[in-house]
């Protein structure tokens, strides 16, 4: 069963850009490696919110799976971390409703 997770960033302002930029060219391509799916990512402007929805398909239960992303050296070696644009996070598991 794919499992989903939605995460919700507060980008400290006037590092949207900076952000956009860290995560789309080094983020998101580990993320790909490491088995997840980017579903989709957006911009709240007005919060400077930053919102978007991964999965992962498999057995592993997603601790297991989001752990090894995090401690994986590859991770580790992004310096400057790209995490230092965002003030505030939220993580919610999901699963999907419909058929």
């Amino acid at each position: 069963m794919t499992t989903y997770q939605l995460r919700i960033y507060t980008v400290r302002a006037g590092e949207m850009a900076e952000w956009l930029a860290e995560w789309g060219g080094k983020i998101v391509p580990l993320r790909r490696r490491l088995g997840f799916e980017i579903v989709g990512a957006w911009t709240i402007d007005e919060t400077n919110r930053f919102v978007w929805i991964i999965s992962h398909p498999g057995p592993q239960p997603w601790e297991d799976v989001d752990n090894a992303y995090y401690s994986s050296p590859e991770r580790n070696a992004l310096d400057p971390d790209p995490a230092r644009h965002l003030a505030s996070t939220e993580h919610w598991l999901m699963q999907r409703a419909d058929a």
